[in-house]
C-alpha cells in the first residue's frame, strides 16, 4: 500500500529544512524546531495539520519580528519549491494578516513554489474588495502561477480550501479576472478559470451559461475552457448546456448490450462492462455516453457519481460498442461499502440500460458469476 501524503513530512525532510533555515538564519535553533514539530500528537496529525504543526513551529523559532521572519523564509525559497513547502504561503496565511504589504508580495513571491490559493482566502474573507482588486492585478502577472493564483484563490468551492460564503452568494467580483485569463497561454490557468466557474454553476447555472454563450467562439482555449467549466451541467444534463455543446436529447436509441461481469465482487475488486448501442435513424448526432453508479453511503442512502466514457459524432443508425474495467477499490476521495450497487449506462443525459453489482466486504465473497 502506497505511504500517505502526509508521510513527505517525516525526521529526515524537516531535518534538511531545518539545516537551510540555519544556514540563512544562524540563531535558528534545529533541534527546538525538530521537537516542536514531532512533538506530542504528530503521528495522529492529517496533511494540513502537519503543514500548520511546521508553521506554527516556525514562528517559535524564527525572529519574532514577522517582516524579519519573511527574510529568513525569502532567502531560501528558491531552495524550497514543490508540494511539500506549502507551509510558507501557510506562515503568511497565519500571521501575516496585519502586514498587508508584505504579505502580498510573499504571497507573490511563495506561489511559484508551491502554491498561495489557500493562503489568499483568509485575506478575501478580511478585506474582499482590496483583496480582489489585488488578485485582478496578478491576473495581469507574467508568471503563469501568479495569474493562476488571481483565478484559483477566489474559486467559491475549493477542495480543501475555506468556502467563501460571500463569493457564493454573489460571484460577480470575480468576473474581471476570469474574463482578463478566459484566453491566457498557459493551460495551467485556462484550467483553473474552468474550475472556477465550475465552482460558480453549482450556485449560478444560468450566469455560467450565459457567460459561455457570450465567450463560445472567440477562441480555441476559451472554447475549452467553457465546455470545462460546464462539466457539472452537462452530467445533471442541463438542457441548456447539453444544447450548447450539440447533445440533442436522443429518441429510440436500441441497446445492443449492456453486460457487467462478475455480478458480486469484494471492496477492493473490478468488474468489466461491456456495451452496444444503434443510434436513432436519421441525421448524424452526437452522442454522449456515461456510467452511473450509485453507491450506498456509510448509512444506507446512495449517491450517484457519473464518469464519462466517450462523446462523438456518429451517423444516424450507426452503431457504438465499448466496454472496460470499473475498480472499487477505496480512494482518498471515495470509500466503498458493501451492498448492492446500481450501474446504469447514460447517453446524452439519459439512463438507457442498467444492472445491478453486489459488494461484500469478505474477500471469500468475491469473484462470483453473473
Amino acid at each position: 500500500m502506497a505511504e500517505p501524503l502526509k508521510a513527505i513530512y517525516n525526521a529526515a525532510f524537516l531535518k534538511a529544512f531545518g539545516d537551510k533555515v540555519k544556514q540563512a538564519y544562524e540563531k535558528f535553533d534545529v533541534e527546538r524546531f525538530l521537537a516542536l514539530v514531532l512533538g506530542e500528537g504528530w503521528e495522529g496529525l492529517e496533511l494540513k495539520q502537519r503543514m500548520r504543526r511546521i508553521t506554527e513551529s516556525l514562528q517559535r523559532t524564527l525572529p519574532k519580528d514577522y517582516g524579519k521572519a519573511l527574510d529568513v523564509l525569502d532567502a531560501i525559497a528558491d531552495e524550497c519549491r514543490g508540494f511539500p513547502y506549502l507551509f510558507f504561503p501557510d506562515f503568511v496565511e497565519k500571521y501575516g494578516l496585519n502586514d498587508w504589504e508584505r504579505s502580498m508580495r510573499a504571497l507573490e513571491r511563495y506561489t511559484s513554489g508551491s502554491s498561495a490559493e489557500f493562503a489568499v482566502r483568509p485575506f478575501i474573507k478580511l478585506d474582499q474588495e482590496r483583496m480582489m482588486e489585488q488578485m485582478l492585478e496578478w491576473s495581469a502577472h507574467p508568471d503563469e502561477h501568479v495569474r493562476r493564483l488571481a483565478s484559483e484563490g477566489c474559486r467559491p468551492r475549493l477542495p480543501w480550501g475555506e468556502a467563501l460564503g460571500a463569493l457564493k452568494r454573489d460571484p460577480a467580483p470575480i468576473w474581471p479576472i476570469l474574463e482578463r485569463l478566459k484566453a491566457d497561454p498557459s493551460e495551467y490557468v485556462r484550467r483553473s478559470v474552468a474550475n472556477n466557474l465550475n465552482d460558480i454553476s453549482k450556485d449560478h447555472p444560468q450566469l455560467v451559461l450565459d457567460l459561455a454563450k457570450a465567450w463560445q467562439g472567440a477562441d480555441q482555449g476559451t472554447d475549452w475552457i467553457i465546455r470545462h467549466a460546464c462539466r457539472g451541467l452537462l452530467k445533471a444534463a442541463n438542457p441548456e448546456a447539453m444544447a450548447l455543446f450539440g447533445l440533442a436529447p436522443l429518441g429510440d436509441i436500441e441497446v445492443l448490450e449492456w453486460e457487467i461481469h462478475p455480478a458480486r465482487i469484494s471492496i477492493g475488486e473490478a468488474v468489466e462492462f461491456r456495451y452496444g448501442l444503434r443510434a436513432p435513424t436519421g441525421d448524424e448526432v452526437k452522442l454522449r455516453l456515461e456510467l452511473a453508479v450509485f453507491f450506498p453511503r456509510s448509512n444506507g442512502k446512495l449517491y450517484r457519481k457519473l464518469f464519462k466514457l466517450s462523446e462523438k459524432s456518429i451517423p444516424g443508425g450507426a452503431h457504438v460498442q465499448g466496454g472496460r474495467g470499473f475498480s472499487f477499490a477505496d480512494l482518498s476521495t471515495r470509500r466503498h461499502y458493501p451492498g448492492v450497487h446500481r450501474m446504469a449506462l447514460v447517453a446524452n443525459g439519459r439512463e438507457v440500460a442498467h444492472a445491478e453489482v453486489e459488494l461484500t466486504a469478505d474477500t471469500e465473497q468475491g469473484g462470483a458469476q453473473a
